[in-house]
């Protein structure tokens, strides 16, 4: 099925300018003197598009006036491009806000036109905006339909999946939708062709002199009858991402909803390119001028690498929840420093009771989140014989390899003393709570030697009259002592 959605941001000037994840309040963005865009608050209180500033000073003296920015138009529209990412790469911008997808490949993998298209809305809407979607097999036919408005006696459906219904529901929309007709809409309007279908009926060479070429090939896009073309846009090698905040902001958690937006770029530049994260930095900017401050900086480790949405925003979540906020924050900026080739999901046929290692990595980045890496360790080894240093202990952020020193020491006690006990001898036999008895062993150990620091050591496994197991050794090198070095389960 051929399906390309078009996502027009009608108030996308007034939107770039304040985010709706802050209050939007009663504001109006102007542009030449006249109004653009205004929020919802500012039109109920009566202002009008192109109505003048000095009518909207007149009518709502309350109402916030803002000059359009065309710089951060352009941010907010490709930020929205490079989050929508993750639903197809081949995507590109069409006139007058808006944003072409080719999900014809990607419905399969979301289930569905409707799924698909409730959660490219959901996206929008996450990041702070608002969208109208239009769904046809032509991008041209769904640009038209993203446009169009309720009229009298119209049902309005935005969305069409065949072509046959696609020619239908363009049939009675009104020409003015096409821009191309906008230089001729008097003309048009005197001989009753005010709808797109009575305008197609017209005799076409009679039509291409009166008009334009534009209008006629216009025309054809919409109905499927002419070839698009477009030239897809390509996702940077490198992402760094920033919004910023409309107020001073002085408690890290009123940060998230910011932050998701960045992260919901972050997953859609990943997917883009087929890669994952496996650190990424969430910088928090405060003051600039002469109060100005270094950001403060929460780099996120993931024990392995990922690209889901969900669980990279509750690991901000969690780290968010434990920083107080020396300085206000002014805005947030998202940098990626490492990344792996995505891999694919490995399925087993019967599946690990307990879950599966991703299971366990994303339960080791949720603990460091909340509690920080200094706190969360797991067994690790060091390239040495000796026991007291090749096994440690290490933040669980770092990748864990078994390495042949490991290989070596498997079967002897998870439980080490941090320091050698000695031991007492009774009747020539090692003493600890009573006497012990030798089970197993010699291991003989020597090493050490290449740093002055030898260790010549039988160790032995000895049980005691309770039946308890203990890893024992005989110093060789200097005292011929016994030493308690370690306990079974």
């Amino acid at each position: 099925m051929k399906l390309l959605l078009v996502a027009y941001i009608p108030l996308l000037p007034l939107e770039a300018l304040r985010p709706c994840w802050s209050n939007p309040g009663s504001f109006a963005v102007i542009d030449n003197g006249v109004v653009l865009s205004m929020s919802l608050e500012a039109a109920r209180s009566g202002i009008r598009m192109n109505m003048r500033s000095a009518g909207v000073a007149a009518i709502a003296p309350d109402t916030i006036i803002l000059n359009r920015d065309a710089g951060k138009e352009e941010l907010a529209i490709n930020a929205i491009a490079t989050a929508l990412m993750q639903f197809t790469p081949e995507i590109t911008f069409l006139p007058d806000f808006s944003i072409v997808l080719d999900v014809s490949a990607s419905l399969t993998l979301f289930r569905g036109p409707v799924a698909v298209c409730a959660r490219v809305m959901q996206s929008i809407k996450v990041l702070g905006f608002t969208a109208q979607l239009g769904a046809a097999p032509t991008a041209e036919g769904a640009w038209l339909l993203a446009h169009s408005y309720r009229t009298k006696g119209m049902p309005l459906r935005r969305r069409v999946l065949s072509m046959a219904t696609l020619h239908r529901r363009l049939n009675v929309l009104p020409c003015d939708l096409l821009p191309a007709t906008l230089p001729f809409h008097d003309w048009l309007t005197d001989i009753g062709a005010k709808r797109i279908g009575a305008l197609r009926q017209l005799p076409r060479k009679g039509l291409l002199r009166r008009t334009s070429k534009e209008l006629l090939l216009a025309l054809d896009r919409a109905y499927g009858e002419a070839p698009e073309m477009f030239e897809w846009i390509k996702p940077p090698l490198q992402f760094s991402a920033r919004v910023e905040t409309f107020d001073r902001v002085e408690h890290a958690d009123a940060l998230l909803h910011g932050a998701t937006s960045l992260i919901l770029q972050l997953v859609g530049w990943l997917t883009s390119l087929q890669q994952s994260v496996r650190t990424f930095t969430l910088f928090l900017e405060h003051e600039r001028g002469r109060s100005a401050v270094e950001p403060t900086e929460l780099e996120i480790a993931l024990a392995e690498p990922a690209w889901h949405e969900a669980h990279l925003i509750r690991l901000l979540k969690e780290r968010l929840g434990k920083v107080e906020l020396a300085r206000p924050v002014i805005a947030l900026r998202l940098e990626v420093l490492r990344i792996e080739p995505m891999l694919p999901p490995n399925q087993s046929l019967f599946p690990e009771p307990g879950g599966s290692p991703q299971d366990y990595n994303r339960l080791l980045e949720l603990l460091t989140a909340r509690l920080g890496r200094e706190n969360v360790l797991v067994p690790s080894d060091v390239d040495d014989y000796r026991p007291e240093i090749c096994n440690a202990w290490a933040e669980a952020a770092i990748t864990r390899q078994k390495s042949q020193i490991e290989e070596i020491l498997e079967g002897r006690p998870f439980w080490m003393l941090p320091k050698p006990i000695r031991l007492l001898m009774r009747d020539n036999r090692p003493f600890y709570g009573s006497p012990l008895k030798i089970i197993n062993g010699p291991e003989r150990l020597e090493a050490g030697w290449w740093n002055d620091d030898t260790a010549a050591r039988d160790y032995y496994v000895a049980q005691g009259s309770d039946a308890t197991c203990y890893w024992i050794y005989l110093e060789r090198v200097k005292d011929a002592q016994w030493y308690l070095h370690g306990l079974f389960a």
